[in-house]
C-alpha cells in the first residue's frame, strides 16, 4: 500500500530558518521515509525551493544508498549551485551518478574556480569528455586554472570582474555600468578596478562611491588606492590571514610577470578556505583527514584512513613502554606505583594537549611567531608550574589519605610539579620547531607531545620513587 506525505508545511518549516533545526535538518526524516516508500517525486516540489547550501547539507546527511537512490530519481535537482556546495568526497561520489548532460551544464555555467574543484572530482578521461564540449575560452580559462597549485589564490580567483582605464570619470563609469549592449558585465561584483594602459590594476572603486560622487568626478581621486594585489601562486592560507588582517573584500590576482590583471579573489570564497583550514588543522592535531568529515564513510575506509596515525603512536607507547621496562624491578617491589604511574602521565598530557591547540591556532592566524614566542613561552611555563604546585598538592594529599605514605605522595607531587612544566614547555616550542623547519605543525606536533609528556612522566614518578624508596 502506497504512502504519500504531506510536505506543505514541512516546507513552511523549511523556508524559516531557526536556532534549533535547518531545512536541510527538517527534511532528512521524510526523505528517508520517502526512499524507503519509493515516493521522492512527492518531496520533489519542497527539495525545488531549498537553497543549494541546504540542498547539499541534506544530501551530506544521508547515507550512500539514499544518496545515489534521490540521484536516480531526482537527479535533474543538482543544480551546478548545488555541486559547488557539496563537500569534495561528497561531490565526488554523486557526479559518478549524475547523468553526463548534468554534469557538462555544471562546467558551462558554474564560475571557473569552482568548474576546477569540480574537475578535480573527475578521472582524465572523464574530464576530457566534457572538455571538448566547453566554450573554447572557457576550456582555456579552466586548463590555466587547473595549472596553478591546488591551494593557491589562482585556483580561488574568479575572472568575471570589471575595469576600466584609470582616466574615466564617475559618469563615464556609470554609463558603462549601465548600457543595454554590455553583457559582458557579470552578474555580481562590488569593486570596479582602474588599470593603465598595460592592464594593470592601480586602484579600486567600490560601487558605493561610484553611485554616490558627482558625474564630473574622476574614477581616481574617489579610488581606494592602498589596493593589494596577489599573484596566482600565492597561499590561500596567507591569503586568508590578509583578507582578515586588513577587512577585504575582494582583491585582484595578478599575472607575475606583467602585473596584469587576471581575476578577482572574493570574500565568501576566503570564508571557505577559513573554515577548511582551521577544520583541516583540527582534525591533523588528532590524526584524520578532511575525509573523515564524511560520517558516511564505510568501516573499511575509516579504518583504513585512521590505520597509520595508530600505528605511529603505536611506535610512542613502545618508547614510554621502554622506560616504564627500566624500572620493572621497582614496580615489582612497589605494587602501588603501577596504579599512580597513569596519573602524572595523563596530567601531563591533558596540559601539554591544551597548550598546542593554542599555539597551533596560535600560528595558523599569525597571532603566535617568532617574535613573540618568548613571552608566550614563559606565560606556559608560568601556568605550568602554577598548575603543577596545585595539582601535586592535591595529588599529594590524596596519596596521603589513602595509602598513608608520605613519601610515595612526595613523589607523585614532585613528578607532577616536573611534568607539568614540561608538558606545555613541549606544547608550545615543538610547533613552533616544526613550523619553523617548514613541516605543519598541526599534523605532527601531537605525536612528539604524547612521547615527550608520557616519557618524562613515566622517568620522572618513577625516577623519583627510586631515588626515594631505596
Amino acid at each position: 500500500m502506497s504512502q504519500t506525505f504531506d510536505t506543505a508545511p514541512v516546507l513552511d518549516e523549511a523556508q524559516t530558518l531557526t536556532r534549533e533545526k535547518t531545512p536541510a535538518e527538517r527534511l532528512v526524516g521524510l526523505v528517508r521515509n520517502a526512499v524507503d516508500e519509493n515516493l521522492l517525486a512527492d518531496l520533489q516540489p519542497n527539495l525545488r525551493e531549498l537553497h543549494p547550501a541546504d540542498f547539499a547539507d541534506l544530501i551530506e546527511y544521508l547515507d550512500r544508498d539514499d544518496r545515489r537512490e534521490l540521484v536516480n530519481q531526482l537527479g535533474e535537482l543538482f543544480v551546478p549551485d548545488v555541486l559547488a556546495e557539496l563537500r569534495e568526497e561528497v561531490r565526488e561520489l554523486i557526479v559518478e551518478w549524475l547523468p553526463d548532460e548534468l554534469v557538462q551544464t555544471a562546467f558551462q555555467e558554474l564560475e571557473i574556480d569552482e568548474a576546477a574543484e569540480l574537475a578535480e572530482d573527475l578521472s582524465e578521461a572523464d574530464l576530457s569528455k566534457y572538455l571538448v564540449r566547453m566554450d573554447a575560452g572557457d576550456r582555456a580559462a579552466l586548463d590555466q586554472t587547473l595549472s596553478y597549485p591546488e591551494y593557491s589564490a589562482g585556483r580561488l580567483m574568479t575572472r568575471d570582474f570589471v575595469v576600466t582605464p584609470e582616466g574615466w570619470t564617475v559618469g563615464q563609469a556609470i554609463d558603462f555600468l549601465r548600457a543595454e549592449d554590455n553583457q559582458d558585465l557579470p552578474k555580481n561584483f562590488y569593486q570596479v578596478y582602474l588599470v593603465d594602459p598595460g592592464h594593470r590594476p592601480v586602484a579600486s572603486v567600490a560601487l558605493s562611491r561610484i553611485m554616490r560622487e558627482p558625474r564630473e568626478m574622476l574614477l581616481k581621486d574617489t579610488a581606494w588606492e592602498d589596493l593589494r594585489t596577489f599573484v596566482p601562486t600565492f597561499d590561500q592560507e596567507d591569503l586568508a590571514f590578509t583578507f582578515r588582517q586588513y577587512g577585504l573584500v575582494e582583491a585582484p590576482v595578478v599575472e607575475e610577470d606583467t602585473g596584469q590583471i587576471l581575476g578577482v579573489v572574493r570574500i565568501d570564497d576566503v570564508l571557505d578556505v577559513i573554515d577548511e583550514e582551521a577544520e583541516d588543522d583540527l582534525l591533523k592535531l588528532v590524526g584524520l583527514q578532511g575525509g573523515e568529515l564524511d560520517v558516511q564513510n564505510t568501516w573499511w575506509e575509516t579504518s583504513r584512513s585512521r590505520f597509520a596515525w595508530l600505528f605511529v603512536n603505536l611506535l610512542t607507547v613502545v618508547v614510554a613502554a621502554a622506560v616504564i621496562a627500566q624500572f620493572s624491578g621497582l614496580i615489582e617491589t612497589y605494587g602501588t606505583l603501577a596504579v599512580l604511574l597513569p596519573i602524572v602521565a595523563s596530567m601531563g598530557g591533558n596540559s601539554g594537549t591544551q597548550t598546542l591547540a593554542v599555539a597551533v591556532r596560535g600560528l595558523a592566524t599569525k597571532e603566535l611567531s617568532l617574535q613573540n614566542a618568548g613571552v608566550f613561552v614563559r606565560k606556559e611555563l608560568l601556568v605550568g608550574l602554577v598548575n603543577g604546585l596545585a595539582f601535586a598538592v592535591i595529588s599529594a594529599a590524596a596519596v596521603v589519605t589513602i595509602y598513608g605514605e608520605p613519601q610515595l605522595a612526595l613523589t607523585i607531587g614532585l613528578a607532577m610539579i616536573l611534568n607539568l612544566i614540561v608538558a606545555p614547555l613541549s606544547g608550545t616550542l615543538i610547533p613552533i620547531a616544526l613550523e619553523r623547519n617548514g613541516i605543519d605543525p598541526a599534523n605532527a606536533s601531537s605525536v612528539f607531545l604524547t612521547t615527550i609528556t608520557d616519557v618524562v612522566g613515566f622517568f620522572a614518578f618513577l625516577g623519583l620513587a627510586g631515588l626515594l624508596f631505596l
